[in-house]
């Protein structure tokens, strides 16, 4: 299979190097960094202001499965050379390709709009009107694309992503109590209902459905080949050790203060009352300045991912040309005016000033009724569109498969507690 593939764009090298690294990896990276988005860094500070460091050894535990599951995404997208949506159409027929893509595109949507609510509130937190804030990233987000360069793209998204990387240095200002975190480790309160629903949010925000559409379409659109499986495999594993490691920084953070000062019980929803929680700890402007930058890092390069995926996932299922590496003209104006499109919604409803939070319960429960269906075609896609030597094999394939039902089983647990 891998002989009829053209000759690789991008040189192959086994040695971590800069050059190496520079040139394969990014897609595992930039879809992680989205992961820890605005609404992601919010459940984690709740975490740590309710529970202490208690659910830090879920997020640990939260890695392999957050490996395994984008894992087979790079396979997919490497050796085939196809997007999510394009394999699904070709396996699944043209139905199955349609209810997927317009339900990703719904799905992006109404993620873009929790990540402009975000941004909206760090501009709030500095004075900035939100009709400013939202405009200015819309277009952003939109002239970003239209470089003509996916490599630019992806270059400085995972910039801006590592912005969420503030969190560090207010975690270190807190002073936190090495021991307590050891013990904590060895506990996990799970006949407390709060812990087992903030342990759901948890593992069902661990795997978003988009994430498995940017990151097969990305791994195409640089331009990745089977020579490059090993380059990508450690990318996404950098990643998603990454992602974990912010997460518990920020439980880290606020376990430290608002835990250990007996403030858990107030509600973080906001940007402001992240900020005001850790205010008392490390100061006002150093917390203004921390949430700030970590949670814009977070929304921009989760919009800009959540966008892409469902642009590129409608293209493909639509059978439109669509490639970040050229810029808009006839053939691949439909792909550009839905990226487009998507922003121009997502920005309208914020400043239309509908009821956010209950649309952004609405995002939670839509993503975690997504996951057995985007979950389960991913793993029928691996056993069906990949050549025997590209197929996971023995206990391996049965650790996978179990995480991903385990994954598939959370999110459901969360619809009815979303709703009630």
């Amino acid at each position: 299979m891998a002989a009829l593939l053209p000759p690789a764009p991008v040189q192959a090298s086994s040695r971590w190097s800069w050059k190496t690294i520079a040139a394969i990896w990014g897609p595992g990276l930039i879809v992680m960094l989205a992961d820890t988005d605005a609404g992601c860094l919010i459940t984690a500070a709740q975490s740590g202001a309710q529970f202490g460091y208690a659910l830090i050894l879920p997020q640990l535990m939260l890695i392999p499965v957050l490996f395994m599951t984008q894992e087979i995404t790079v396979r997919l997208g490497i050796v085939t050379q196809k997007g999510h949506g394009a394999l699904i159409r070709e396996h699944f027929g043209p139905v199955w390709a349609w209810i997927s893509g317009s339900t990703l595109f719904l799905s992006a949507i109404g993620a873009l709009l929790t990540e402009f609510i975000g941004v909206a509130g760090v501009g709030e937190l500095f004075g900035v009107p939100k009709a400013l804030s939202v405009t200015v990233a819309t277009a952003f987000l939109v002239g970003l694309a239209l470089t003509g360069s996916y490599t630019k793209v992806e270059r400085i998204g995972i910039a801006v992503g590592l912005a969420e990387l503030a969190f560090i240095p207010a975690m270190i200002l807190t002073h936190p109590d090495v021991g307590e975190i050891g013990r904590a480790l060895g506990s996990m309160p799970l006949h407390d209902d709060a812990y087992l629903y903030l342990l759901a949010a948890n593992v069902g925000a661990v795997v978003m459905p988009w994430m498995i559409f940017y990151q097969q379409g990305a791994v195409v659109d640089k331009g990745l080949r089977p020579i490059h499986l090993k380059q990508a495999r450690r990318d996404t594993a950098i990643g998603s050790v990454l992602t974990q490691a912010i997460m518990i920084v920020v439980i880290i953070a606020y376990g430290a203060t608002a835990f250990k000062s007996g403030q858990g019980g107030e509600p973080l929803n906001t940007v402001g009352d992240l900020t005001a929680a850790l205010a008392p700890f490390i100061g006002s402007t150093t917390a203004k300045v921390t949430v700030g930058a970590a949670l814009m890092g977070g929304a921009l390069v989760a919009a800009l991912v959540v966008s892409l995926a469902g642009s590129w996932g409608l293209a493909e299922v639509m059978g439109w040309k669509h490639s970040l590496n050229e810029k808009i003209g006839r053939q691949n104006w439909k792909f550009y005016t839905v990226y487009i499109l998507i922003h121009v919604v997502g920005a309208v409803l914020v400043f239309a000033n509908v009821d956010l939070v209950h649309i952004a319960v609405d995002v939670e429960v839509m993503n975690a009724l997504l996951l057995p269906l985007v979950l389960g075609m991913l793993l029928m896609l691996e056993a069906k569109a990949l050549p025997a030597e590209y197929r996971m094999r023995g206990a391996y394939r049965w650790v996978t498969t179990s995480l991903c039902v385990m994954v598939m089983c959370f999110g459901l647990y969360m619809v009815p507690q979303a709703l009630a």
